[in-house]
């Protein structure tokens, strides 16, 4: 049985500034974003698991059927030239450059600017860095232009809501995006089946060596990866393990499906009607089995919405009319 550890994603402190007001633009007519998702027939699915590997306190049991409405999903997570259009469109200022920092993985880091970003107590491999956004990912000097086709992160909860209110999406929900992430295999652990490399083939962008302090890259991969890395899943779906956290619609708890007033609702669940953190779901390069285990498409873990970091994205859905 795992124990419950914490998990792979910092998030802003009492000592952060307090919340940034966001301003939702309006959807551009037809938006192109909402035209290229890919329909799913939704039905009923298994969510969660009982599997040892996995972590209880977060409560990824106990199985249960759950039935789904037909919806639309990305096949990918929203690209740095995709949130590029919409911060163009709209003049978008992202919780991160707002607060004037970010979290970066201190491997990323140039030793000075290590040295000058304060460490995190609980997770002391991330940084806070003064600069760091999505336009510059590992802080002042660093920039995106050679990773367009990656996923854009430091992007908080309420980015991802601002992006979704432009392009006439939404975020999924945490039973849609599982329901896609599994693409259509029944209880697998991963979206291909049970076993994490099969024939010895890397399928996903975690992390390979000894955390934190030696990362292999031996699936090809030292950061995040091109959205579309590695071959999709039943559905055509790329990457919802591993490469970066994606956020869902949900507030996030433990318990709620199990003792919550609203358990008994199996068809379109929504999660708890209030919250301190927002689900997210899929793992990302940074998490290693001997840290943090939720690369597995039932893992669950959560952050508050203002947070952002260097291995946070988000991939977006729609109603199927």
């Amino acid at each position: 049985m795992s124990t419950t550890k914490p998990c792979c994603t910092p998030g802003r402190d009492a000592a952060a500034p307090g919340a940034v007001a966001l301003t939702l633009a309006a959807p551009p007519r037809g938006s192109r974003v909402a035209r290229q998702l890919t329909g799913l027939p939704g039905g009923r699915f298994l969510m969660g698991t009982d599997d040892r590997t996995g972590y209880p306190a977060d409560g990824e049991g106990p199985v249960r059927a759950v039935e789904l409405s037909p919806f639309r999903i990305a096949t990918t997570t929203v690209t740095n030239a995709a949130f590029a259009t919409f911060v163009k469109a709209t003049g978008h200022r992202t919780e991160a450059e707002s607060f004037g920092f970010s979290y970066v993985f201190e491997g990323f880091l140039e030793p000075g600017l290590a040295a000058a970003s304060p460490a995190v107590a609980a997770v002391p491999w991330w940084r806070a860095v003064a600069g760091a956004s999505w336009r510059a990912p590992e802080g002042p000097g660093s920039s995106v232009t050679t990773r367009q086709n990656h996923p854009v992160v430091h992007v908080s909860w309420h980015d991802a809501q601002a992006y979704c209110a432009w392009s006439g999406t939404r975020l999924p929900t945490e039973a849609e995006w599982e329901y896609a992430a599994r693409g259509g295999l029944e209880q697998a652990r991963y979206p291909w089946g049970d076993e994490l490399t099969p024939g010895g083939r890397h399928l996903c962008n975690i992390w390979q060596g000894v955390f934190p302090t030696l990362n292999t890259a031996a699936d090809g991969h030292r950061g995040t990866a091109p959205v579309t890395a590695f071959r999709p899943n039943g559905f055509g779906l790329y990457n919802t393990v591993g490469n970066v956290w994606e956020w869902c619609a949900d507030w996030f708890s433990p318990d709620f499906h199990r003792t919550g007033p609203g358990r008994e609702r199996r068809h379109d669940p929504v999660g708890p009607p209030d919250g301190t953190a927002r689900v997210m779901r899929g793992g990302s390069h940074m998490c290693h089995e001997s840290y943090c285990n939720r690369y597995r498409v039932a893992a669950r873990s959560s952050n508050t919405p203002d947070s952002s970091a260097g291995n946070i994205g988000f991939r977006v859905a729609a109603d199927a009319g």
